[in-house]
């Protein structure tokens, strides 16, 4: 089994600023649309929120790439594809696995911080190379509605976005900058993709995680402590 910590939704680079923590609920914004889309911020009840977070670049006029996307009776569609994909190929991403979702978040008045906002139970795998399923196209998923790459693929199953910013679902160490995790006990100096390099893991259980990438994968095989924590997290995301 794979854990896959999965970075999505604004931040410095993409829209300009985090997404907002709104009484007490994180809101991930999802990044400015590229291609093939046709959700606009407006769409999603969040025009006010990325007009603030991208200090008036996007409004609730502008296009959004609603990705990861979750529907009305609980379940998530996710898409990849490109260097991201061939990364999850590689590893071995597939059904059985989990995506817990993360991004920068900050609160009114609060630090900036990465923490898990949602997840994701693959239970199908959908490429796209040979055209997207009809269902997809109706969802409006931006990976449905224009081919973004050949390897483009939609992952689906369970999923769930936080409705609460909790302290289990934040990422950054207290007072440190976003990318100082507090890692969990169960993640090891060279269980993490990306993360090979001995100096960034730290002392205290700390990781200081990357600055690029999108999809960091832990095989956790069949390994309790991980299942369990992992578990915990389902379970912080699914309270209301």
């Amino acid at each position: 089994m794979k854990i896959v910590f999965s970075r999505k939704g604004f931040d410095s680079a993409a829209g300009g600023g985090p997404s907002p923590i709104v009484e007490g609920r994180p809101v991930s914004l999802p990044i400015p649309a590229g291609v093939a889309s046709r959700t606009s911020y407006g769409d999603l009840g969040l025009g006010d929120h990325a007009a603030r977070a991208s200090r008036g670049r996007h409004d609730a006029a502008s296009l959004c790439h609603h990705d990861p996307m979750f529907t009305a009776d609980g379940r998530c569609l996710f898409g990849q594809v490109g260097a991201a994909q061939t990364h999850l190929e590689n590893r071995g991403v597939g059904v059985g696995d989990v995506f817990l979702f993360f991004g920068l978040f900050r609160e009114e008045g609060g630090d900036l911080h990465h923490r898990i906002f949602g997840f994701l139970e693959v239970e199908d795998v959908i490429p796209l190379a040979g055209g997207a399923p009809g269902w997809l196209v109706k969802h409006r998923h931006p990976h449905a509605l224009g081919m973004h790459g050949s390897n483009d693929a939609i992952y689906a199953g369970r999923g769930q976005v936080a409705a609460r910013a909790s302290d289990a679902l934040r990422l950054t160490v207290p007072g440190a900058q976003p990318s100082l995790w507090q890692r969990p006990a169960w993640l090891k100096p060279g269980g993490l993709s990306y993360h090979d390099r001995p100096d960034r893991w730290l002392r205290g259980g700390r990781l200081r995680s990357v600055a690029r990438g999108q999809e960091f994968v832990a095989d956790i095989g069949r390994r309790a402590a991980p299942r369990d924590w992992l578990a915990r997290i389902i379970e912080e995301i699914r309270a209301s």
